[in-house]
């Protein structure tokens, strides 16, 4: 078995495709594609910032919720403290 060395000219010979020439209508409809693919994404982004935001104002929520219920059970251990005395 031999092996004959390869250059990177040799490759990019061998790995080179023609050029496509596309046709007006064809590059309207990529471009149509694109744009539409763009749009997706820019709604997708904007999902995800919705989320995000919803996200952190259900945060904040949490965090006034166990505020709250630590509050409750400080004034009740100080209640429980004061009938033990």
């Amino acid at each position: 078995m031999s092996v004959e060395p390869v250059t990177t000219k040799d490759h990019e010979a061998r790995m080179c495709r023609p050029h496509l020439q596309l046709t007006k209508t064809e590059i309207e409809e990529i471009s149509e594609m694109l744009l539409y693919e763009e749009l997706s994404r820019a709604r997708i982004r904007d999902l995800e910032e919705g989320v995000r935001a919803q996200r952190a104002r259900g945060s904040a929520r949490a965090v006034r919720r166990w505020t709250r219920v630590a509050r409750w059970a400080a004034r009740r251990a100080e209640r429980y403290e004061l009938d033990q005395n």
